[in-house]
């Protein structure tokens, strides 16, 4: 038995998010199917993090378990005939058979992106957040700047969870940036983020991007009640963008000799 990684980008518009669910597309499933069509193996496809439905990915983890002996390179080409346009596996690389994809993350990295100062654009509706009022785009860094990075419990920015779920996280970096006269670029990365805790973030500091909320009493959201930071911005403005992992632990590159230039 052999376990393969799989580093996976997807639009995830048509998706009802990455976990499996009985009725609905899934990534996850998506993956499965096309691994049981390529190897005629039945195995269960582990994720790094869940994505929720219309959330994209660009450096989704995932693992799966295999007895056959094809080799990376084989593996990626038959798994991205069979997977739909909108979804690839960049690179496919065997990895320790105790690796967990979720478990032994470092970090993960999500990118938000905030259309503003102009009229809604039809063909970025699934890939940014669409504002017609202008943000302040200064002032939201600076409020996002005042986020603590060390360990905290961050129950206020979290959508629902089960009872006794450990809602306490390490948030490494939040950063705010103007990067195009009518795009605000939103950067998170933590050990790991709670269910809708990058979108109620993003939605708060659009608050006070417009206004309506100070940095100052921004940061003090922290300290509210379980959910009650926010609102929530939609999901189609939001992408996994990398999975970071200790060194030696995953090699992207082996599977991908003679490639080409692509970066992991």
């Amino acid at each position: 038995m052999r376990r393969i990684a799989l580093l996976l980008e997807y639009d995830g518009t048509a998706f009802a998010g990455s976990q499996l669910q009985p009725v609905s597309r899934t990534v996850q499933g998506d993956v499965e199917e096309a691994w049981l069509r390529f190897t005629g193996e039945t195995s269960r496809a582990r994720f790094a993090g869940r994505t929720d439905a219309g959330v994209h990915a660009v450096g989704q983890v995932a693992t799966i378990d295999s007895e056959r002996d094809y080799d990376a390179r084989t593996c990626r080409t038959a798994m991205n005939h069979f997977l739909a346009d909108d979804l690839t596996a960049r690179a496919v690389t065997d990895v320790a058979t105790s690796f967990d994809a979720r478990r032994h993350a470092s970090s993960r990295v999500y990118q938000y992106e905030i259309e503003d100062g102009r009229r809604r654009s039809p063909l970025s509706r699934d890939r940014a957040w669409q504002r017609e009022r202008e943000l302040d785009a200064a002032v939201m860094s600076e409020a996002a700047s005042g986020l603590p990075h060390d360990e905290r419990d961050w129950a206020a920015f979290s959508g629902p969870v089960p009872e006794g779920y450990p809602t306490v996280r390490v948030l490494q970096r939040c950063d705010v940036r103007r990067s195009a006269p009518h795009r605000v670029t939103v950067t998170m990365e933590a050990s790991g983020f709670l269910p809708h805790q990058v979108r109620r973030t993003v939605g708060a500091l659009a608050e006070v991007g417009e206004g309506k909320l100070k940095p100052e009493a921004f940061v003090e959201l922290i300290d509210g009640a379980p959910g009650s930071a926010g609102p929530t911005a939609p999901p189609q403005g939001l992408t996994l963008m990398q999975v970071h992992y200790p060194p030696g632990v995953i090699d992207w590159t082996a599977g991908c000799a003679g490639d080409g230039t692509e970066e992991f």
